[in-house]
């Protein structure tokens, strides 16, 4: 994420959606832009892509 993307919101459930589950923040962005902010949904995704790998 850049400096560039002030979006305080979008910052903050990339920073915890990496912390809880492990995934980096390019996937944890495009997860938010695919799923929006349902944070029970990015948890389930995020878990699946980092049991993928």
């Amino acid at each position: 994420m850049t400096k560039n993307d002030s979006n305080p919101a979008l910052e903050e459930y990339v920073r915890l959606l990496v912390e809880k589950t492990g995934i980096t923040e390019a996937q944890a962005v495009e997860l938010i832009y695919l799923l929006g902010s349902n944070w029970s949904s990015l948890v389930r995704e995020a878990k699946a892509i980092k049991k993928g790998r």
